[in-house]
């Protein structure tokens, strides 16, 4: 089997090509112990050295970093991702999340009950669920959680347990048809019936729709806000009012907490439990399929039924806690991912309360001014004031065969990273752009022109984004066919 690929007619060597037989980078010390025992079955054992590749320590860093260039990443590239919150991670919270007292610290610390050895630590737990319950108006906060939608899942638990402790067995929770898909998803797997209320023509959940489903089965009522159409709920008093005259708890899905970051806090709009995204709104890294972290805070009322994992500070030294009688119970043996939250509470306490609120302000400019300039050209289908992301359409394009999909296709070939497409669901050929707080006009303006060529060529040329991705090895992948048989290596 060959192991050499093309690329734009270059070949291209991996790492097993360029190995030597004898070349090494760092060399092993002659063992001097005897080798240990083992109990495994024969059969389970190596009869031949595995066929790694040999070659020096510099060979691996420059074919590694050759690769590296070849990715998009937020260092070298824009990232419009709408509803992902794709922004510039300061590199003052990789140093200092990096120094030794907190790399090296090993996390059974927490299941040894060693917290005098890390009192240092604790302190930057204690320090980011303080902060949250300030940026948030939550009375308390839980940093167990290892991702954004575990967290997510822990509210919706402590809500059923909520309506249990009180006698209640409830049987829905109400989303919007715009809601992120991991909405109705967490409500389905601790056992709910999703209600689902339509939008209005302003772009926010119905109210009269919404206060006609109402009822006293209601467990809660999920919201982002402001929501994935990028549009605040002017009526979110009211839909808090009206579900808590059922007894019903009011859910922040924490997506969109960029834009409202310093600025508005959701336990004061009347929230009673939320979910964090660190990753999206304290500039902690994004994807990948981690590095997750998803803190949850509670109101007053939900406050008992918090994990069974805490810290509070006696006599001035950090001891670990148990949940009371009303727990949920251990949904992790750790406080999170210790290291993006520590990221977290780095860049919140860099930027400050006024830092806090120029993000959001910064934020909120950026996607309007993307929105003004684009709207002559794109179908815009809830007008008017966004926050932190706009929608566009393409749908009136791929009426003459260029569809949202093309579009993000055309403009990887010039550095930028394609906006979210085909969502929120409820818009037909949805363009889905946040371009945060950390990009300067001149990028938003190369960017905007980018979008306003494409639509000029679709106008011109459809027939010419079939061509497009030109500058890639693989240029138009079958994306069902890639998602039903997954292959990421080439085997000619």
């Amino acid at each position: 089997m060959s192991v050499i690929e093309t690329v734009l007619g270059k070949t291209v060597t991996t790492i097993f090509d360029k190995s030597r037989e004898g070349r090494h980078g760092i060399p092993l010390p002659k063992l001097d112990v005897p080798a240990a025992s083992t109990t495994l079955d024969s059969s389970l054992l190596r009869e031949d050295k595995a066929k790694l590749p040999q070659l020096s320590e510099f060979d691996v860093i420059r074919h590694f970093t050759n690769l590296s260039n070849k990715n998009m990443s937020i260092d070298k590239n824009f990232y419009p991702l709408g509803s992902c919150t794709m922004k510039y991670n300061p590199k003052i919270t990789e140093r200092i999340a990096a120094l030794e007292g907190f790399a090296a610290v090993h996390p059974h610390m927490v299941t040894n009950n060693m917290a005098d050895n890390i009192q240092g630590t604790l302190e930057t737990v204690d320090m980011l669920e303080k902060t949250l319950c300030e940026v948030t108006g939550m009375t308390a906060f839980t940093t167990t959680p290892q991702a954004g939608a575990h967290g997510e899942m822990l509210g919706i638990m402590m809500i059923e347990k909520y309506h249990e402790s009180k006698g209640n067995k409830r049987k829905y929770i109400i989303v919007p048809d715009s809601s992120h898909g991991t909405n109705p998803a967490t409500a389905a797997m601790v056992g709910y019936e999703v209600i689902t209320i339509k939008s209005d023509a302003n772009g926010a959940m119905d109210f009269d729709e919404f206060k006609a489903k109402m009822n006293d089965q209601v467990a809660a009522v999920m919201l982002t806000v402001p929501n994935t159409l990028g549009m605040y709920n002017k009526k979110i008093r009211d839909i808090c009012d009206l579900a808590h005259s059922f007894d019903a708890m009011m859910y922040y899905d924490g997506a969109n907490m960029n834009a409202i970051m310093g600025v508005a806090r959701p336990g004061d709009i009347g929230f009673d439990v939320i979910h964090i995204n660190v990753h999206k709104t304290f500039a902690t890294p994004h994807g990948g399929g981690g590095p997750g972290s998803g803190p949850v805070g509670v109101n007053e009322k939900l406050k008992p039924f918090l994990p069974d994992l805490g810290i509070k500070k006696v006599d001035g030294k950090y001891e670990f806690t148990k949940g009371g009688e009303d727990t949920i119970g251990k949904i992790s043996p750790f406080f999170g991912n210790y290291g993006i939250s520590l990221r977290a509470i780095v860049y919140m306490t860099c930027l400050g309360e006024n830092g806090m609120h120029n993000v959001s302000s910064k934020a909120v400019l950026n996607a309007n001014y993307v929105r003004v300039r684009l709207r002559e050209y794109f179908d815009v289908p809830f007008d008017g004031l966004c926050m932190h992301e706009c929608v566009l359409s393409a749908k009136t394009l791929a009426k003459n065969g260029v569809t949202a999909m093309d579009i993000a296709k055309y403009l990887i070939d010039f550095g930028m990273h394609a906006p979210t497409v085909y969502f929120p669901l409820i818009v037909k050929e949805a363009i889905m752009i946040e371009p945060t707080e950390t990009e300067n006009k001149e990028t938003l303006d190369i960017f905007c022109d980018r979008m306003i060529e494409a639509v000029k060529l679709a106008q011109r040329d459809p027939a010419a984004f079939q061509e497009y991705p030109k500058t890639l090895g693989v240029c138009r992948p079958d994306d069902t066919l890639a998602i039903k048989e997954l292959n990421v290596r080439s085997t000619h």
